[in-house]
């Protein structure tokens, strides 16, 4: 199967951008050492992409949001089918499909990505001054030239960590020790960006219950970002501008999802933190928390451990002697007008 189509799509888009701040006046000449219109272009290649796929991103929260509501009925169904795992994959497999949640949503945003990375990994590696054929997919002379002279730093977009001297020096490059540093670093905030993409998301959902569920997310957050440390020598230096403008726009997205639609409670939290009655932690949080009603007496049976449900009687107030007794030296009160003195009897 042919994937032109891919490429032609990709160079469209990044020459309309580039067409765009060129002609708002963003210059193509190189200020610190960098082409900002192309630059731009791939920046806005990877906000253009993001807004198509947006209804899909909406699909992927609603996904993981079914998938967390699940939670509960996975824990029962893995205690309930402990050591049957081939059962347990087939009653899973069936509660998903008559909840119509699916577990590989969380990673369909990324897939579709695929293509976009490939189409533009492939365009930048056709950037070679020395070709001949230079108006592939849609691409003028005139473009193509700027195109594959374009410089993030001094380090040519169509450059890699790993590239030769004969590639770099193809590109106009006589010392390759700058790509190096700046492909480098790249790379690492490739790789920092990335981890932190699928951190962000475990921090708010939690680990899933789900064994499959559990294993993608492993592989999202630390599998994926050390993969990129052997792979990310291979991407030239425009490809890693697109993944790491990708992350930081997935990361702000995420964000702003996580707070507008805030996840529900992980399966298992209570609401509050509550001691176990009966305690002296739980007498002192019915004091200090102002709780109202009586306190529940424990079922235990106390010392002798004989069980005594019965609510304590009430006992009289102890009065004490001494406090009510009249002080040495101070006059009697006079009893009130009309009172009959105690000891003397009626007549």
């Amino acid at each position: 199967m042919s994937l032109d189509w891919i490429y032609y799509a990709i160079s469209w888009i990044l020459l309309r951008w580039h067409t765009l701040w060129d002609y708002i006046g963003i210059p193509d000449g190189r200020i610190l050492g960098t082409n900002w219109a192309w630059i731009l272009a791939i920046v806005f290649l990877v906000v253009t992409v993001r807004v198509v796929l947006f209804p899909v991103f909406v699909k992927q929260i609603k996904s993981q949001r079914a998938m967390q509501a699940l939670q509960p009925k996975v824990k029962e169904l893995q205690e309930k089918h402990k050591g049957d795992r081939e059962t347990l994959q087939k009653e899973m497999m069936e509660l998903y499909r008559k909840e119509k949640a699916n577990p590989l949503m969380g990673c369909l945003p990324m897939f579709l990505q695929i293509p976009v990375f490939l189409g533009l990994f492939h365009v930048l590696r056709r950037l070679d001054p020395d070709k001949l054929n230079k108006d592939i997919y849609g691409w003028t002379a005139e473009q193509f030239d700027s195109a594959s002279q374009a410089r993030l730093f001094t380090a040519p977009i169509a450059s890699k960590f790993n590239s030769s001297t004969s590639e770099l020096a193809a590109l106009g490059v006589s010392n390759g020790t700058m790509v190096k540093v700046i492909a480098g670093v790249l790379v690492l905030v490739m790789m920092t960006t990335t981890y932190l993409t699928s951190r962000q998301m475990i921090l708010k959902t939690g680990w899933a219950e789900d064994p499959q569920q559990k294993m993608i997310q492993r592989l999202m957050l630390y599998g994926i970002p050390l993969s990129l440390l052997v792979s990310g020598a291979l991407f030239p230096i425009g490809v890693v501008i697109y993944w790491v403008t990708n992350n930081l726009f997935t990361l702000g997205q995420q964000q702003w999802v996580l707070r507008k639609f805030p996840p529900p409670p992980m399966a298992g939290a209570k609401a509050g933190s509550a001691r176990p009655a009966g305690g002296s932690g739980a007498a002192k949080g019915n004091v200090k928390g102002g709780a109202k009603g009586p306190v529940q007496p424990a079922k235990s049976g106390g010392l002798f451990g004989r069980k005594n449900n019965a609510a304590p009687e009430p006992q009289s107030p102890v009065v004490d002697a001494k406090a009510r007794a009249p002080k040495p030296g101070a006059k009697p009160v006079n009893p009130k007008k009309g009172a009959r003195p105690a000891n003397k009897p009626r007549s």
